[in-house]
């Protein structure tokens, strides 16, 4: 059977120069379009995560909730859920983060993690690693313990790995 990276380096979609100029983007999107590479992501992760007894699975906006519901409820999981500021209807705490012009910020309602609770941190896509630190900092702040992080594909040549600890970082592939 086919390796999950090669499936995933197989499946991926380059796009140039989007979302600007210089930049080739990693469309995911045909991984959705597709019910078995889906359904493999899917179980890939949950057999890599399964074993290490996660109680909540926090999804980053947006693309994250895409792998994080699945995820969670195929590890019998709550799932929780953090948004740009302003999103949530609940009260939140706030995590600011830089961006490579200025700031931006996220948020995590109150109640959605809690004490004790091993929580993974799901998202499609590691970059420089800045977003996936902050709801790391936020679920800290809530008293959770931060089991890992968890992405479908990895740009190593941004070292977002190094900023969130290599022991705590999966990806199914990396460029």
């Amino acid at each position: 059977m086919e390796s999950i990276s090669d499936l995933l380096r197989r499946t991926i979609r380059d796009v140039p120069d989007f979302p600007k100029k210089g930049i080739i983007f990693k469309d995911i999107t045909p991984i959705l379009g597709d019910a078995a590479t889906y359904r493999r992501v899917i179980d890939e992760l949950l057999t890599r995560w399964a074993p290490r007894k996660i109680d909540k699975v926090v999804g980053i906006e947006s693309r994250g909730f895409i792998f994080a519901a699945p995820l969670a409820y195929a590890l019998g999981a709550g799932l929780s859920i953090v948004r740009k500021p302003g999103k949530l209807p609940f009260e939140t705490i706030r995590e600011t983060y830089e961006l490579e012009y200025g700031q931006d910020g996220l948020e995590l309602h109150i109640d959605a993690v809690g004490p004790g609770e091993r929580v993974l941190v799901v998202d499609d896509l590691l970059a420089t690693g800045g977003t996936a630190e902050a709801v790391g900092r936020l679920v800290a702040r809530q008293g959770a313990e931060l089991a890992g992080y968890a992405f479908v594909v990895e740009l190593a040549f941004l070292n977002g790995r190094r900023r969130l600890g290599d022991d705590k970082v999966d990806a199914l592939v990396t460029f």
